[in-house]
């Protein structure tokens, strides 16, 4: 019996989107832990609004918000092996970012509410990965049934 390595060419479209877009969640949850590529790092806070730091001097981060990016990201790439799981996250989490833009923008930005912490630039990117991850989701997917269990 020959088994062979799983390969790009062997994952689907959607399992293909789940594994970049877990790599790029993996890339900005590190890229928010380094000083210069977050700007005011020294105002970096575990959780809460009073975070000054900002990835690429834009995106209001703390550690915890890092680690969201770390962990969300760790699961996009899970489960990006098989299609069965990629189209789930790739829908199920753009739901989740979804429902976080409307939580931004409801909240009041200077309350302890705000505690990921998020700014203007967080919630407009949350809209854009919710829309863009559901429509790979779907997109990806469509006419093609059940997602194989590759």
């Amino acid at each position: 019996m020959t088994t062979h390595p799983r390969t790009a060419a062997a994952r689907t479209p959607v399992q293909q989107a789940a594994l970049l877009v877990g790599a790029v969640f993996l890339l900005v949850g590190i890229l928010g832990f380094i000083p210069g590529i977050t700007t005011d790092y020294d105002t970096l806070k575990f959780a809460e609004h009073h975070s000054e730091a900002k990835l690429l001097g834009l995106f209001q981060v703390s550690v915890l918000h890092n680690i969201v990016h770390l962990l969300f990201g760790l699961a996009g790439v899970t489960m990006a092996r098989a299609a069965s799981t990629a189209r789930p996250f790739l829908i199920g989490g753009g739901a989740v970012y979804l429902i976080l833009w409307i939580y931004g923008l409801i909240i009041d930005h200077d309350s302890a509410a705000n505690f990921v912490p998020v700014n203007t630039a967080d919630n407009w990117l949350h809209f854009v990965l919710g829309v863009g991850m559901i429509a790979l989701g779907v997109l990806l997917t469509r006419g093609s049934g059940r997602p194989t269990g590759r």
